[in-house]
């Protein structure tokens, strides 16, 4: 790998986890400026952001789209991989938002790479490592400042917004675990479209988009445009460039900068206040990635 190799892969990992953070701080101002909500928002951005993308490869190379769908369990798992990894993913992510902010509720999630390292160890039958009980005890720590600050029985958090973030960083588990044997055949982009679009149309069965009435105004489809374009077609291809150019463990680790994103957005553009224990918080469980994928990295 070249050093302009290195340095184009860093800022665009970089670049990606930004949007990411942009992305829910846009959706933390629909829902507190615009009237919007969960039920509205995600249908529209997974059908929309997954119809570009299902239109462009079914363009580019219509013989992938009748390879995938000619094969029963290809078939079945994608469509696992869109509800359950993509429509919950996203689903309980915004409605963390919705119920708290883009910091707190990205941050939640982030909590992730502690369950999949669980559910590695059940599945390769081994016990956890130091390391592991270390990272569980600092993901625990960071979950107990931010919902309690520190005092057993008080919860500062609402339970609705802890709720939905904890269940957002489980549902990440099954987004990334299920659509592993089709990565090995065919492009995450293309598999993430028709995610999406197989996601997005059903909760848009299940919760009705069009029985709510966000004000539309210019801010109103400019945030939501933010969402659909930068927030998710561009921040996954600059990731997965990035990615490429390297190596997934290092871009996941740049790939921090989204919950850091998401909390500068909150408070400098969104007015909201984090105290130093809330920092503390996020602190903790930012750790636990650093540890599980360095640690991964020599293990």
């Amino acid at each position: 790998m070249s050093g302009s190799e290195k340095k184009q892969g860093i800022f665009l990992t970089l670049c990606g986890g930004c949007l990411w953070g942009l992305s829910g701080a846009c959706g933390q101002f629909l829902f507190r400026e615009k009237g919007a909500c969960s039920d509205w928002l995600v249908p529209i951005r997974l059908m929309t952001a997954g119809f570009l993308l299902v239109v462009f490869y079914l363009i580019r190379n219509p013989a992938l789209s009748r390879r995938i769908w000619s094969s029963k369990k290809s078939a079945l798992t994608l469509i696992c991989y869109g509800v359950f990894g993509m429509m919950l993913c996203q689903y309980s992510y915004f409605k963390a938002i919705e119920y708290s902010n883009a910091g707190t509720a990205t941050v939640l999630q982030y909590l992730s790479p502690v369950l999949i390292m669980l559910v590695m160890c059940i599945h390769e039958r081994r016990r956890p490592g130091a390391i592991d009980c270390i990272a569980v005890t600092l993901a625990l720590t960071g979950i107990f400042l931010l919902a309690t600050h520190g005092r057993p029985g008080q919860l500062v958090v609402s339970g609705r917004a802890l709720f939905w973030g904890l269940f957002s960083a489980f549902t990440v588990v099954l987004y990334n675990l299920i659509p592993r044997e089709l990565m090995k055949t065919y492009a995450t982009p293309f598999l993430l479209g028709w995610a999406m679009l197989i996601g997005g149309t059903l909760l848009a069965i299940l919760r009705k988009p069009w029985q709510y009435h966000p004000r539309m105004d210019a801010e109103t489809e400019i945030a939501l445009a933010v969402i659909i374009l930068f927030g998710t077609i561009a921040s996954f291809s600059f990731y997965m460039q990035g990615v490429k150019l390297i190596g997934p463990e290092k871009a996941s680790l740049y790939a921090c900068i989204e919950p850091v994103a998401a909390t500068l957005f909150s408070a400098l553009w969104l007015r909201v206040s984090f105290a130093p224990i809330d920092l503390l918080g996020f602190a903790c469980i930012l750790a636990t990635l650093f540890l599980i994928t360095l640690w991964g990295k020599e293990r």
